[in-house]
């Protein structure tokens, strides 16, 4: 039970902070318009600034934390991977060409048949 209260006693601003993040991305929309006539580089830095400031405040809340341990959690992933060699690539990528390839003949080879047929049929 002690969880749950504290997930509640953590979540409970996270109403405010969205509706602060919301407002941060309508200040940016709303003064990227207003200053439409300002250097674009200008612009796009206030953006950046905006949508830095949103995000650190979006990752304050529950979900925001939980989305952030998904980035970590992903990136540890990534990491287990084991990629295939340039060879193995190589290899794959033909073996794949030259299977479509020949699916093609095969179905272009049943199309001009087919057609064939219905066309001495009717």
């Amino acid at each position: 039970m002690s969880g749950n209260s504290e997930v509640a006693t953590e979540g409970r601003l996270d109403g405010l902070k969205w509706g602060l993040v919301a407002v941060l991305v309508a200040v940016g929309v709303y003064g990227n318009y207003y200053f439409s006539a300002e250097s674009l580089l200008l612009r796009v830095v206030g953006l950046l600034v905006v949508a830095v400031v949103a995000g650190f405040i979006a990752l304050q809340t529950v979900k925001g934390g939980a989305f952030w341990t998904l980035l970590k959690d992903a990136k540890n992933e990534i990491r287990k991977v084991v990629w295939p060699t340039r060879q193995e690539t190589v290899q794959t990528t033909l073996v794949v060409v030259a299977v479509v390839l020949a699916m093609g003949l095969v179905l272009w080879g049943l199309d001009s048949l087919l057609g064939w047929i219905v066309s001495r049929l009717i």
